[in-house]
């Protein structure tokens, strides 16, 4: 079903001042906001890799699309609230907190003369996205009342592998394996492609057909490496069954699905910056071209 409306990935940017570094680099890139999994951590243990849950901005043949809306959305907003008016189209992954739990706190949103167009899958108890983001994202849980809400905000249903197109910009959806189930993303323009797949957790005995036909051939993959293979197994504590994967399964996928450059991302609350540096090593020697997620990353996609 398609829905119509009106090279290698370069060296990564660090960017204290992120959206002026967007605007001076051409076409396609990924920053990231918010890289952390589950809850958010601040703290001096976290201030390299950053402490805010998963939000992901990609600006793409000038427009600017948000993958899900962890606490690193309210630092994106506070940025646009600079650029108004907006707009912009924002895709969730799926409903859990650490995925939507910036969206009461994005202040664009707030703001007459914004403009967002909110996709993601059909809501597990089967409400519609209006009435769940209404009800139970922001009516209980914002600090703002739901008057407050002064920008256009308009909701669509995706399934699991369909493909839509915003102009020129195609965005094709896969199913994750996750609690509750989860939605990833491929978005390609010009040729080139970026695949988001959190939360999803790996099969210990194939790989996930619906990661690896997303991420076939992309030039960059964003996956959700949570855990360490020895935390993942570990006989006392095992993480089997909580929807997520390692990052030994991340480098496992980009190589079988010939991906150019993969981004270890969805980082475990308990994973300090120097447990994060030391992973860093060892993905570097199994990946040379593998990132580690970090705030403020930004990711120029192709040439």
């Amino acid at each position: 079903m398609e829905i119509s409306l009106s090279s290698v990935a370069a060296t990564p940017v660090d960017c204290p001042q992120p959206s002026e570094a967007i605007k001076g680099i051409d076409d396609f890139v990924v920053q990231f906001w918010g890289v952390r999994g589950s809850v958010p951590t601040p703290g001096e243990e976290t201030v390299r890799y950053g402490g805010n849950t998963s939000c992901l901005e990609m600006r793409v043949g000038g427009k600017r699309l948000i993958f899900d809306g962890g606490t690193g959305l309210r630092m994106l907003g506070d940025q646009l609230v600079q650029e108004m008016p907006v707009q912009a189209y924002m895709f969730f992954t799926h409903y859990h907190w650490d995925h939507i739990q910036g969206f009461p706190l994005f202040a664009p949103a707030f703001i007459r003369g914004n403009s967002f167009d909110i996709y993601g899958a059909t809501p597990p108890d089967g409400e519609c996205m209006k009435r769940h983001f209404v009800e139970r994202v922001l009516h209980s849980n914002s600090p703002v009342p739901l008057m407050g809400l002064q920008a256009d905000l308009n909701f669509y249903e995706l399934n699991h592998n369909q493909t839509m197109m915003l102009d020129d910009i195609e965005i094709r959806t896969g199913s994750l394996n996750h609690p509750n189930t989860a939605m990833g993303y491929r978005v390609t323009w010009q040729g080139r492609s970026v695949v988001y797949c959190s939360d999803t957790e790996h099969f210990p005995d194939r790989l996930d057909e619906n990661v690896y036909n997303l991420a076939l051939d992309a030039d960059v993959l964003i996956y959700d490496a949570m855990y360490t293979d020895e935390e993942y197994h570990n006989p006392k504590s095992p993480k089997v069954g909580w929807g997520h994967s390692t990052w030994q399964e991340a480098v496992r996928m980009a190589k079988e699905a010939r991906v150019k450059r993969v981004v270890i991302f969805h980082h475990d609350p308990a994973h300090t910056d120097d447990f994060l540096d030391r992973i860093a090593e060892d993905v570097q020697i199994a990946f040379p071209k593998a990132v580690m997620a970090r705030e403020g990353l930004i990711l120029p996609i192709g040439f």
